[in-house]
Order: structure tokens, then sequence, then C-alpha cells
């Protein structure tokens, strides 16, 4: 590179060596049109050489060919020294000089896909382990330490404003330039290390090339690694004086990578309630609507269709869902979008809307419309002092054949419907949790109690609509029959609980004494 007094550098020489050849040829004839000299490898060079530009393969760079099926290709003093010699050091310009080592003054690289791969069902091991790059990060690293000299260009992106700036400054790059650049890279090599290190931990024993890459289902990772870029700067966190940020895979799943269709900037309490939403809805195959607040449901319904399932979910506690997060699991249409914008909200996830629907909530400026496709299932990472506690998601179902029904009296057909439904809203409910629920739709819940009693009473205390009649969930056992009774006295006639407490003879007793039908499950959901 050459260089002036105002720190730009004029770039001569470039090597390129990409996968993913998003944007090339346009970046690579800019770099021409300023007399930059191409190197390149294998299949990148085919692809300039295709269209019409001069290309040095990396073999008359080096004088060795590519060799072991493409693993070295690189790994050559005649590209590192390239790279990483200080221009302007007189003993590292003396030794480069004796060796006949060239300048090289950018480097684009991207890498194997080595996560894509990686997420393959049932990719083969050998498979797997030739995507490990080995070549392209050792470039990368090289050019990014050696930034005083070297640009390191590892994201398609980038090509168009490199493009812009190396037209104003007659083929030169700024320091501040180079430094960001170098500062993505390492932050490249960073993660793709622990992508693969995170996927080589999970495999116990080191398969046959051709065996599947498959993970040892019973085992947690030995080191956990958390390696997210930046989605989104938030203006502040649950409270005005916290900092906070969203930081997001990159696959477009989930509310991470949700699409905001309207609406003021998501915040980070929004993001909170829309996972929550997004959770619980996608508990339910039929059409459902989701009402939150502050993590908890304060009204969940089926329905024959959106609107109607929106319409049972409101109508079990209209006060709380002034300013609420709403969830739906189908596409949102103009009927239910016409219902749903008779009520401040501050924001709705669904799976798509309509035109018509949007159309109705396009006035409502602030509104925030998100679209979100589902994600897998992932572990769930909550910090501690100290350090970060990692455990299973929590995708625990309970199906008919599993319950265990403890009274003399089984629930009715109509009961037992009622009952799964609340089951699956209560794991979703903080504990204590107590849910009353009538005929796919929640009538008052009892969320976040020190006491089980108290969550049993505040759930009744909640319920605008009619306990007569209804069932009742439990996320965890009733320790004594008291919880039960309270339930018993709001209305309920049947009950749904993990149990497991050494008391469970004495709450089936009362259960029997008061004629409720009472099962088990077997599984608890507390939720802290």
């Amino acid at each position: 590179m050459a260089a002036n007094s105002s720190g730009l550098k004029r770039i001569q020489r470039a090597l390129l060596s990409v996968t993913d050849k998003t944007g090339l040829v346009p970046f690579a004839q800019a770099l021409v049109s300023f007399g930059v000299e191409l190197i390149s490898t294998g299949g990148t060079a085919r692809a300039l050489r295709d269209a019409s530009l001069a290309v040095k393969d990396i073999s008359d760079l080096t004088g060795f060919p590519e060799m072991l099926d493409g693993r070295v290709k690189t790994l050559h003093p005649k590209v590192h020294g390239g790279l990483l010699y200080k221009r302007g050091n007189a003993e590292h310009e003396s030794a480069v000089a004796a060796h006949g080592i060239a300048p090289i003054d950018m480097v684009v690289v991207n890498l194997y896909a080595f996560e894509k791969t990686a997420a393959q069902p049932n990719v083969a091991f050998g498979h797997l382990i030739e995507n490990i790059d080995i070549g392209g990060p050792s470039m990368v690293r090289s050019a990014a330490k050696n930034f005083e000299d070297v640009a390191v260009v590892t994201r398609a992106c980038d090509y168009s404003a490199l493009i812009d700036e190396l037209n104003s400054n007659s083929g030169a790059l700024t320091r501040a330039t180079r430094w960001r650049l170098a500062r993505q890279a390492f932050g490249l090599t960073a993660a793709y290390d622990s992508a693969i290190a995170s996927s080589l931990d999970q495999i116990a024993a080191a398969p046959e090339p051709d065996s599947p890459a498959a993970p040892d289902a019973g085992a947690l990772p030995s080191t956990l690694r958390i390696n997210l870029p930046l989605a989104q700067p938030l203006r502040y966190g649950e409270n005005p004086h916290q900092r906070a940020a969203l930081y997001a895979d990159g696959s477009g799943l989930g509310v991470a990578g949700a699409s905001q269709l309207q609406g003021k900037e998501l915040s980070y309490n929004n993001l909170v309630d829309l996972d929550a939403c997004w959770e619980l809805v996608e508990e339910f195959d039929e059409p459902a609507a989701i009402i939150i607040k502050h993590t908890n449901p304060c009204g969940a319904a089926l329905g024959a269709d959106l609107l109607d399932a929106y319409q049972k979910a409101l109508a079990c506690d209209p006060i709380s869902a002034f300013g609420s997060i709403i969830g739906l699991n189908r596409p949102v249409d103009g009927a239910a979008a016409e219902e749903i914008a008779k009520l401040f909200v501050e924001a709705i996830a669904a799976p798509e809307f309509t035109p018509e629907a949007r159309e109705r909530f396009a006035a409502k400026k602030n509104l925030r419309l998100v679209e979100v496709r589902s994600a897998p299932a992932r572990p769930v990472v909550k910090h501690v002092s100290g350090g970060l506690l990692l455990q299973d998601a929590d995708t625990g179902r309970v199906t008919e054949s599993e319950l265990d029904v403890k009274t003399w009296r089984p629930p009715s057909a109509e009961e037992l419907r009622s009952l799964l439904f609340a089951w699956r809203v209560c794991k979703h409910v903080k504990s204590n949790a107590i849910v009353y629920a009538r005929d796919g739709q929640t009538v008052g819940i009892g969320a976040g109690q020190m006491s089980r009693v108290d969550a049993a009473r505040f759930g009744a205390m909640k319920a605008v609509l009619p306990l007569a009649g209804s069932v009742a969930a439990s996320d965890a056992f009733f320790p004594f029959p008291d919880g039960l009774e309270t339930v018993a006295q709001a209305g309920a006639t049947a009950v749904i609980q993990p149990g497991g407490s050494v008391n469970d003879q004495k709450v089936i007793e009362a259960a029997d004494k008061l004629g409720m039908a009472m099962i088990f499950t077997g599984v608890r959901h507390f939720r802290h």
C-alpha cells in the first residue's frame, strides 16, 4: 500500500478467496479500475475469469500447486509474509526483499459454511470436518493483525461502501475503515471457531467419516459459548437508566428474527413480552389468541377463528389487556384486525398480516406489527452473579393417554378438554400459578404468588367471567388440601396438577370429598 500523510493507504494488490460470491464480480471490477492486481484461488478465480478479469493464481504466487484436495492453498510465507510484514519497517522490508515476498494490501475472504453444514440433518462426520476452513481464517487473522497496512474484507454487504470510499480517495482506504474491518474480521474468526468448538463438543466419540455426526443428546456443552452479532441497539432496557441491545443468530426465526411491519421501535420489554406471547400461542394447533402483560397471560383462548379466539381472550381480563402484547397463531385478517384495533396494545405478533389487516392497523401509527416465523426450541440461559445457568427449553407436553386419574370421579369429556387447555396455559404463567378455564378460554389467572393458596385466591379474584363449572390447573403439586379447597370454593369442578407431594393422598381424599375430578400429569412446570 502506498501511504500519504492523512493516513490513507492505496491498494495495489488484493487476494480474493470467497465461498459466498455475492457481489464479488462488481467489487473486483472496481478494484481493477483502480489498477489493483488480483490474486485468487480455485472457484473464485474461475468466477473472476468468467467475468473477463485478469487474475493471478495463488499457485503462481507461491510456486506450489493447490494440494491435498484443496486443504493447502494459501498456507505459504509468500501469502502470510505479504500480509504480515510492516511497511516501512527496515528489518521487515529487508526480510521480504531477501525472500522475494511481494506485499498483499487487501484480503477479501469469507469462510466455508461450517454452521450451515453442521445444521444439515444426518450430515456425514467426514463432510463436517472437511468444512472446517483453515486457510481462510489464517489469512483473515494475518490481515486483521496488520490492519495498519492491510485491509481485510469479510462481508459482501461492505463492498458498496468500500467502492464509494475508494472512489473518493483515488483507490485508498482510511485507517479508520481498516480498523473497522479488522474488528469485524476478528469477530468473524471468533464466531467461526466458537461454532466449530460448540458443534464438535456435542459429539462425544468421533464417528467414522461416512457416519452421521450426531450430537450426544444427553450431554450439555463442556464450555458454554455465546457469540451473537448485534442486531439492534435498543433505546434502553427494562428501565430508562439501563442500556440494552438485541443480539440475534441471523436465522430470521423467532422473535429476534421477526419482521416489523409498522410502529415504533421495539423496546426491551416489548421483545421480552413478545417472546413470552409467542411461546404460548405456539402451544396450540387450533386458532388461538394470547394477551400478555409483563410476561404473564391475562387472557388466552381458542376459537373457531382468530376473531372468536381474540374476543374470548379479551373477555378474561379486559382491564389488564390495556397496553398489552397480543399473539395470534394464524394470519390476521381484516375482521380480527377491526376488533383488535379498538383496544390500545403495544404490539401484535402473528405469522402474517393480510393486506386488509394492515390497512385497518395503519391508522395506529405507534402500534408495532411483527411477523414471526417459528424457531426450534433452544436451551435457556439465565444470568446469576458470577456465572450463567443453562437448561433445556420446557417443551414438555402431556397427552390424554399419559394422564393419571386419582379421584373416584373421572373428568367428563368437556372437563378433560378444558383441563388440557388450562394445563398448556399454566405452563407459561409465573409460579406459583393457578389457571381457571372453561371450554378453551381462561376465566381467571393467578400468577407469581408466593403461596399456592394465594395464587388460587388471586386467580378467582381477578375473574370477571363466571367461575362456576370451570376447571383449574396448578403448575406444581398442592402441598396441602387448602389450595384445592380454595379452587373448589371458587367454583372449579376438576383439577389438573403434577402430583408428587408427600400429602398427595390427603389432597386426593379432599377432592373426593368435594366431588371433584383430579388428574395427575407427573410433570411440573415451574416458571421463575
